[in-house]
């Protein structure tokens, strides 16, 4: 892939909660945590005892803790993952293929092994001599495979796999529930793109026809910037400058409820009606309300004359409704998430155009 290049400042994960205005904001939800460890022997004393067990509080509805033994098996499914020279089978929480925009936001969570090793974890690899005779049309499954495929299954188990013969024919053979669909292949897309860190025992290199097709959820995202990428183009710097443009999206999007809500005091108190401002210009003005004397003239410039008046002259009105510290920590994060943007869109312009010229030099030799 040659040289590593210096990619986009990272965004910072800070969460801001504004007091008074709601819950703090939420980013992308966290791994489900592995199978659950015995928790040691309970005590055989049938004497009466002042103390008393404490009751578990149960899990917010909708939460990952709360959603995961409703999954079966924690929410952990297998994966059975082709390689050039056999197979690995992964554990994988199953929760992130159940989101809504599961299809468009997968290929993140690949983009780096860092991000990847929180919802997918190694269990196997075997390699084959003749892998074309582990799992075909012809002779089903081999005995090895099988044998590797049961090792690590569970009851009621759930096997994602990337190819829909395969589908057909485990769940033939073996009886094991399978899952293939457009998810899983993003599933698949990102171990190819990682597989030299999460299968370090794999010493075969993926062909450029094994490393298609491209995903569909980072096609999606670089088309929505204007971006027109070939599967042949995509490399390293390109999915992680991508991811960090991503990231900035999120960053931002978290502060979104709470500062909606902050928008509905500005209506409350100062009249204010806040509809159809975007989040910058919205934390701009809860900064003019909470420090008046860091207003820049850019910030005035949002405004109108009416509007910034008002917003000077009612900021005493919002000592008992907002938290003058975390709305200030917010303004810099939407402000730091819009530079990060700035630079990442522009790093990753002059990426797509060298991937497109080195393609076209290829094709030409």
């Amino acid at each position: 892939m040659g040289r590593r290049r210096s990619h986009a400042p990272r965004p910072a994960a800070a969460a801001a909660s504004i007091a008074g205005i709601g819950d703090p904001p939420v980013g992308r939800p966290r791994s489900l945590p592995k199978s659950p460890t015995p928790a040691g022997k309970r005590s055989t004393s049938t004497s009466t005892s002042k103390k008393r067990r404490r009751k578990r509080a149960s899990p917010p509805a909708g939460s990952i803790a709360g959603i995961a033994p409703n999954l079966g098996n924690y929410g952990v499914i297998l994966v059975l993952f082709e390689t050039p020279s056999g197979f690995a089978i992964f554990c994988m929480n199953e929760y992130c293929l159940n989101q809504p925009d599961a299809l468009e936001n997968i290929w993140a969570i690949f983009g780096e092994d860092f991000r990847a090793r929180e919802i997918v974890w190694l269990k196997e690899f075997q390699t084959f001599k003749d892998k074309s005779s582990a799992i075909n049309h012809g002779t089903g499954v081999n005995r090895e495979l099988p044998e590797m495929i049961m090792r690590c299954h569970r009851p009621c188990q759930k096997l994602a796999v990337g190819k829909p013969e395969y589908k057909r024919i485990i769940e033939t053979s073996l009886g094991v529930p399978c899952l293939f669909d457009e998810t899983v292949m993003e599933v698949m897309w990102g171990l190819k793109n990682l597989m030299h860190s999460l299968v370090p025992q794999e010493e075969l290199k993926l062909t450029k026809e094994d490393r298609l097709p491209m995903s569909q959820g980072l096609k999606m995202f670089l088309d929505r910037y204007g971006f027109d990428v070939k599967p042949e183009m995509v490399n390293e710097d390109i999915v992680v400058t991508a991811c960090v443009l991503l990231d900035s999206e999120y960053n931002e999007k978290k502060n979104s409820t709470p500062l909606r809500r902050a928008g509905d005091h500005l209506k409350d108190v100062s009249g204010i009606n806040s509809e159809g401002w975007d989040l910058m210009k919205l934390a701009t003005a809860l900064k003019i309300i909470c420090y008046p004397v860091e207003t820049t003239i850019a910030d005035k410039e949002m405004f109108t004359g009416d509007e910034l008046l008002t917003l000077e002259m009612d900021a005493h009105k919002y000592e008992d409704k907002i938290v003058k510290g975390i709305c200030l920590n917010v303004y810099k994060e939407i402000v730091q998430m819009r530079e990060v943007r700035t630079v990442a869109q522009k790093i990753l312009g002059s990426l797509v155009k060298e991937a497109k010229e080195a393609c076209k030099a290829e094709q030409s030799v």
